[in-house]
This record gives C-alpha cells, sequence and structure tokens, in this order.
C-alpha cells in the first residue's frame, strides 16, 4: 500500500463525500453520473458561481464552494473535463433569475464543454456569462496561456461580489478584469502519481500546468531560495511589463501537492523576500489550493491589488477550503528576556575535581561512537553524539574557567546551565534538571549522595522514568545510593552493575525504546545508563 486511496476508481466519488461531510454543501448521488456539488445554503436571488473541471486540484473546485465564493463545482474524473450534461445540470441546480457567472480554465476539454453548457442554458432562458482564466505566462505568446492557481482568486473576487449582491454583468466584469491582470508561473521537483500508476521520474521543471504534463524547462534549483528566483524571473518580468513596476500585488504561493507545511513556510518567506520591497500587499496564507495531485512543487500568482481587490480576498466565505488572506508586513521581532546573568566561576576553585571533571568528559567523548552504536537499535542513534555535546561544553567551560569547581553547590548549578544551553536533546534537560536540583539540595547542606538522589527524584517526576524502565536511571540510582554509603570507586562499581543489567530486560518502560519492540533490546545495553557507567568511572579514576 503506497496512498490511502480504496479502489481507484472511488477515489474521487471517495474525496467528495469526505468533503460533503464538514462541508456547507450537497453532492450529486453516486451512480447519477454527474459529480455536483452545490452550496446547500445558496441563496438563488443571488448571482450563482461556478467553477469545475477535471479531478486531482483538490479542494479546487469543490472546496471553495460556499457563501463568498463557488455557489456550484463540478468535478470530472481525474484531470478529465466534466461532461456537458454535468454543467448543465449544475446551472440548473443553483441559477435564479439573476443568472450565473461560468468560469473556465483555458483547457480544450473545459472550453468546450462548459461552453456548449452555457449555450444549451441560454436556449433554457438561464442568463449565463463566462470568464475564462489564463493566467499562466510560461508559454511563448503564440500558444494559449493555461488556467492555473489564478483561478483561484477569479472564484474569490466574483463570489465576493455576487455574495454582496451585484447583478451578473457587474460580477462578471469584475472576474474578467482579474483574468486580465493574473499571471501565474509553477515549478515542481517531480510529476504527479496518479492512483494505480507509478509515479514518473522527471527531473526537476518550471512552468509546468496542473494536469502532470512536462514544463517549459528543466532547472536544477539548489535550494527553496533558487527555485523562487528562477519561477520570479519570468513571473515578474511579464507582470511589470502589463502593470508597471509600481504596482502593488496580492500574493498566492500554491502547493501543487507534494510540499510539507514547513516548506510551503519556507516558500512563503522566500517569496515575499524576494519580490521588490513594498510590492507585496496582501498575500493568501501558503495552502493547497489548485494542485497535481501530489505533485512536489509550488506555483506563484500575483494580481494587482488596490483597495477594492484588497476587500474582495479579505471578505468572508463559508468555502472550507479557502485559507484565508493578510497583510503582508516585515517580521516583527522582539529581544528575548534571558536568565539573569549568573557569573560562572564566580566560586572557589579545587583543581583535583577540575580534573576529574575533564577526565569523565574526555571518557564520553571517546565513547561517542559506541554509545551512538548501542542507540541505534532503539532510537535515532545519537546518544554518543548527544553526551559528546555536553562533554565538549563541559571541558570549554573548564578551559574557560567558567566553572567553580571548589563550591559544590554553585559547580553543579553550572553544570546544569551548560548542559540546558548547549547538550540539546531530551537527555540534556534531563540532565539540567538533575544537577540544578542537585545544586539546590547541596545548597541546603545535604551531603552528595543525598543530593544526588534528591536530583535523582526530581529528574524523574518531570521525565517519567523509573529503574527497571532501562534507561540511564538504571545507572545513575544504584550509583547515587552507593555514593551515599561509601566512595566514588563503589558508585562507579554500582552504576557499572546496573548499566549491564539493562541488557536483560527485555522491555522498556520509557524513551524511544519503549516503541521497540522487546526482541529487538535483548543483550543490548541501554546507552544513556552506559554513559552514565563511564562518567562515574571515570571519576572514580
Amino acid at each position: 500500500m503506497e496512498f490511502f486511496f480504496n479502489a481507484a476508481d472511488d477515489v474521487v466519488d471517495d474525496a467528495l463525500s469526505g468533503l460533503a461531510r464538514i462541508a456547507p454543501v450537497r453532492i450529486s448521488e453516486r451512480g447519477s453520473g454527474m459529480r455536483l456539488i452545490v452550496d446547500r445554503d445558496f441563496d438563488r436571488d443571488r448571482v450563482a458561481v461556478i467553477s469545475g473541471g477535471g479531478a486531482g486540484h483538490e479542494p479546487s473546485h469543490a472546496g471553495l464552494v460556499g457563501r463568498g465564493m463557488l455557489a456550484a463545482a463540478i468535478a470530472g474524473d481525474l484531470f478529465t473535463s466534466p461532461s456537458v450534461e454535468a454543467v448543465l445540470a449544475a446551472i440548473r441546480e443553483v441559477t435564479g433569475p439573476a443568472g450565473c457567472l461560468l468560469v473556465i480554465k483555458n483547457y480544450t476539454g473545459d472550453r468546450l464543454n462548459f461552453g456548449l453548457a452555457a449555450e444549451r442554458a441560454t436556449r433554457e432562458g438561464y442568463k449565463v456569462r463566462t470568464v475564462i482564466v489564463a493566467d499562466d505566462v510560461s508559454l511563448p505568446e503564440d500558444v494559449g496561456a493555461r488556467g492555473l492557481a489564478g483561478t483561484v482568486f477569479v472564484h474569490k473576487i466574483a463570489g465576493h461580489h455576487a455574495a454582496a449582491g451585484a447583478d451578473l454583468d457587474a460580477v462578471a466584469d469584475a472576474a474578467e478584469a482579474t483574468t486580465r491582470d493574473l499571471v501565474s508561473i509553477g515549478l515542481s521537483l517531480s510529476s504527479a502519481t496518479l492512483p494505480g500508476t507509478a509515479r514518473e521520474p522527471r527531473s526537476p521543471e518550471l512552468g509546468l500546468g496542473i494536469h502532470n504534463e512536462p514544463g517549459v524547462s528543466e532547472v536544477a534549483p539548489e535550494d527553496a531560495a533558487q527555485a523562487v528566483a528562477m519561477a520570479l524571473e519570468p513571473l515578474l518580468k511579464t507582470a511589470d511589463a502589463r502593470h508597471g513596476r509600481d504596482a502593488r500585488w496580492a500574493v498566492l504561493v500554491n502547493n501543487l501537492g507534494g510540499c510539507s507545511t514547513q516548506e510551503m513556510g519556507v516558500l512563503t518567506d522566500q517569496v515575499l523576500r524576494q519580490l521588490p520591497e513594498g510590492r507585496a500587499r496582501i498575500a493568501v496564507v501558503p495552502a493547497a489550493l489548485m494542485t497535481s495531485m501530489n505533485m512536489h512543487g509550488f506555483s506563484i500568482t500575483l494580481l494587482p491589488c488596490d483597495d477594492a481587490t484588497e476587500a474582495a480576498l479579505a471578505s468572508d466565505t463559508a468555502a472550507v477550503g479557502w485559507p484565508g488572506a493578510a497583510s503582508v508586513t516585515e517580521p516583527a521581532t522582539f529581544a528575548p528576556t534571558p536568565s539573569a546573568d549568573k557569573q560562572p566561576g564566580g566560586g572557589g576553585r579545587d583543581a583535583r575535581i577540575g580534573e576529574q571533571i575533564r577526565a569523565a568528559a574526555d571518557a564520553l567523548s571517546a565513547a561517542r561512537s559506541e554509545l551512538d552504536e548501542l542507540d541505534a537499535s532503539a532510537g535515532d542513534g545519537d546518544t554518543g553524539t548527544a553526551f559528546d555535546r555536553g562533554a565538549t561544553a563541559i571541558r570549554r567551560a573548564l578551559d574557560d574557567d567558567r566553572l567553580s569547581t571548589g563550591d559544590p553547590a554553585r559547580l553543579a548549578e553550572e553544570i546544569g546551565d551548560v548542559l540546558a544551553r548547549d547538550m540539546g536533546g531530551s537527555s540534556g534537560v534531563l540532565l539540567s534538571i538533575l544537577f540544578t536540583a542537585t545544586a539546590a539540595a547541596l545548597a541546603d547542606g545535604r551531603p552528595l549522595g543525598e543530593a544526588l538522589t534528591a536530583g535523582i527524584g526530581r529528574m524523574q517526576d518531570y521525565g517519567g522514568a523509573r529503574p527497571g524502565d532501562r534507561t540511564m536511571l538504571d545507572a545513575l540510582s544504584p550509583a547515587a545510593e552507593a555514593l551515599t554509603d561509601g566512595s566514588l570507586a563503589a558508585a562507579a562499581a554500582a552504576a557499572r552493575q546496573g548499566a549491564d543489567a539493562t541488557a536483560d530486560m527485555g522491555h522498556a518502560g520509557a524513551g524511544r525504546a519503549a516503541y521497540v519492540r522487546d526482541d529487538a533490546l535483548a543483550g543490548i545495553k541501554d546507552p544513556g545508563a552506559e554513559a552514565v557507567a563511564r562518567v562515574f568511572e571515570a571519576l572514580a579514576g
């Protein structure tokens, strides 16, 4: 199983059924031969804005049905225009005396099927106007531009005027003006995958459509910034030629289906950074709006934006697929308040303690590869790397004379601060809690073994693990107990025994190892417990 589909032939109907369970729409019955999605609350006294096309572009067009956008959408099979009868049925379902506007993307199948439906509806007495969206700027002038994600702007602006009560001519004129002004271009790292087929290997391409057709040129961007620059260059060249260099833009960064949320955030940041300063006025929240199944790519659309356009794009809609739009500003920043300067290293010095701490840090760094290998059996193989990072930070603090080696309470607190800042990961935070709580107990006059036991208790409270859960506690707890009654040598022996015992623990009760099968852990020591044992052995000399 590669995708979460059922039967390939049922993908479109299943997706529409899922939409209808959460959106304010009605859908045509399965088996009718048509896939119609209509606004269940539509006021037939308003102009009906209708759009559609082949499926595979979700949430367009069905997810854009709702008050303030589309009155109806018609879906065909994947990347295949709906039939004339389906378009005509949608017109009949939602069109009242105010008439309807058909929004058509510039593809032959859509133009023919929607066009014939418009002619037949007119003969039946309906008032119908059409607008054809051709916003792709990547093709030569002698080739008809394709309709891309700019279609969504047409849906929103026409739907806004229709919802406000404008007549058919006003709605259609606003849509036509929007269509004339739109510019769009797409870039993708991969082709799309249709249900039941294998993904076609394809190099990254610039200037592609939304039906898995190849782009106009192969590209090789090294990162997101370069990909955006490649797309913006021809886009701005056309936009500035049409509208001048002073035009301010409404910006739409569209996910073609395969980009993660993080990628869309990075792409949006780059688009708004790279557009000339002050030119981006309003931006649609980055989202998948006109997809090409799971194509790993994006498209950028620019639309000149005045007060009326901004109001239309910012107006309310019940369509669940519209993510909203927001004014574009420079990121507002602030300086976080750091912890008060504790003047590290302000306490006394004890050269012997410093040498012991350095020996422990060196032992952890030397064990990095072995600890990583142990962790690879149960986690992501980075325990040794994390402990080495902490050890390196401790050595640096020693070199910079920032540790109060002659003041145990202050030393423990300083080590906790270093680990919290520089070690990172769960282990770094847990060890910082351990040292910070131990420092508090030492400051209260408790002996080292008792103070360490108190620190372990606080670490358990926050971390949730207990001895026997196959964690560093299985070495740390017996070491603290031995330290209370004996010497560092006794603590080191207890830690070693505890660490070795984790190899025979069949089940992990905490950490990533808790998600690993028990048989996969057999005979493997816990890397955190092993690290603790190495520390005590180094401290004991």
